[in-house]
């Protein structure tokens, strides 16, 4: 099989060669046409069908356009709000396939909402197939198509990768605007390792401990394989860094690890547990040490304990360091929140915490992760409420940017759980709530103090209409 290779090794050649490497450069040349040759049949394309919805007209004119706050108050005067409109994209990405009865394993992002899901193979043929299992949380998920004796990329593992260590990514950049449904190889390094990436402009979800590389990685490689010279994965391609929306040299991958730790889970179409503490915490700076007399660069302070959380139940207040979690020094937010989210549901584990310049220890149960709580990381960003399987926030000037809304009272939806009460009422992400059962809501407080007395169906104005949220079928 003949794959489009992008491979940039011509300088580094030179440099083996001009250097006496002839023979490193041979070996590093072969290794590289062993992964895709390898790896690349078991490759696939992704295409998905995704139904949405939006609403007014946009035009540009030597007047201005649709999206100046001038021109939306002119037709919103004289016209009212324009409907919205259902329309179909398609969103398009990789897969590799893990298993030759036909599981392909890809980001969650990629077939997110999708009505309609195919996958072409490396060899043209092309299939209809169904979600399995899905997690938001770590943007995997696993597809299935009606195919057997596959070809099959090995699992490797990530525990022991290595900055600087040659990988190779494979996926198909651009989808099917190609036209060839044999994947691109590029190869390159690993950048760095325990990347963060927090949440920003249209991505909802941050990603933690993810490996960074300089293999480029391009629209449609999501969920595409990156893997070692040996031809075993060691991660899922999932991001990019970029001014220009192409490859700049910093992508993202998911480790291997991290897949295999939920992929029977994701096979079986189980709910993916997290562990949870209950907090919102925030890291100490300079002052926050001196006021506490901490010379150590360890330690997190709490800023809120949740009701009838775990944390709660053990007794961790506001104001309390936490200094150690199962033997482990905390050092920052994330160290906590990575360690938290995996530990299993229903162990005890001893917190170590200062309060009132005493060090103590505490045995927190931990508990099942909400499936909409936030990080429990306390961010500059505004923080969010759920109710029946929506999640809002207040209106900031970057949210009315972000869902193109004049509103300036209320909270906006900002998530909607697939199949949830508020996914079957027809609420929809950048709806403003402005009222519910006849109770003005100006803001998140009002939101929340509504919302927890509310019992069986409720009535909901938005800035487009009334909706009606039944409960939840199981209470």
């Amino acid at each position: 099989m003949r794959i489009t290779a992008i491979v940039s090794v011509c300088i580094i050649c030179s440099m083996f060669a001009l250097c006496g490497y002839g023979q490193g450069y041979k070996d590093l040349e072969n290794a590289t046409i062993k992964v895709a040759t390898q790896v690349g049949p078991a490759v696939v394309s992704i295409s998905a069908v995704i139904k949405e919805k939006a609403g007014g007209v946009y035009f540009n004119a030597p007047f201005g356009s649709m999206e100046d706050d001038t021109f939306r108050r002119f037709f919103d005067e004289f016209f009212g709000e324009i409907p919205q409109k259902e329309f179909q994209r398609t969103g398009l990405g990789s897969g590799v396939i893990i298993n030759n009865d036909g599981y392909i394993l890809t980001n969650e992002h990629v077939i997110a909402g999708a009505s309609d899901i195919k996958v072409k193979l490396s060899d043209g043929r092309e299939f209809a197939a169904e979600v399995k299992g899905s997690d938001p949380r770590s943007d995997l998920a696993v597809i299935k198509i009606d195919a057997r004796d596959l070809p099959v990329a090995p699992l490797g593992d990530s525990v022991d990768l290595k900055i600087g260590q040659w990988v190779v990514a494979v996926g198909n950049p651009f989808g099917f605007a190609i036209n060839n449904p044999e994947p691109t190889v590029t190869v390159g390094v690993i950048s760095a390792l325990h990347r963060f990436l927090p949440a920003l402009g249209r991505r909802d979800r941050s990603y933690d401990d993810l490996i960074q590389t300089d293999a480029a990685i391009n629209p449609g490689n999501s969920g595409g394989p990156l893997v070692n010279l040996e031809g075993k994965i060691i991660g899922i391609n999932t991001a990019i860094i970029t001014t220009t929306g192409g490859y700049q040299g910093l992508g993202f991958a998911i480790p291997v690890d991290q897949v295999k730790n939920i992929l029977k889970k994701l096979i079986r179409g189980e709910t993916i547990s997290y562990g949870w503490l209950g907090v919102n915490i925030q890291d100490l700076n300079d002052d926050l040490r001196s006021y506490f007399g901490i010379k150590e660069s360890t330690g997190v302070i709490v800023v809120k304990v949740f009701s009838d959380s775990p944390s709660e139940k053990a007794g961790i207040k506001e104001g309390d360091l936490i200094l150690g979690y199962n033997d482990q020094d905390i050092k920052t937010t994330r160290d906590l929140v990575r360690i938290v989210t995996a530990t299993p549901v229903g162990e005890k584990i001893p917190v170590k915490i200062l309060r009132a310049g005493k060090e103590m220890t505490v045995r927190v149960k931990i508990g099942v992760r909400p499936d909409s709580t936030r990080e429990e990381e306390n961010p500059s960003g505004t923080q969010k409420s759920s109710f029946r399987g929506m999640q809002v926030e207040e209106i900031t000037p970057y949210a009315q940017q972000r869902f193109m809304i004049q509103e300036k009272e209320g909270v906006v939806v900002s998530f909607i759980q697939p199949d949830s009460p508020a996914d079957r009422g027809g609420l929809e992400t950048g709806d403003v709530i402005v009222n519910i059962e006849g109770k003005p809501i100006k803001n998140k407080r009002d939101f929340e103090s509504v919302t927890s007395r509310v019992k069986g169906s409720c009535l909901i104005k938005t800035n487009k209409g009334y909706v009606v949220i039944r409960e939840e079928e199981n209470k």
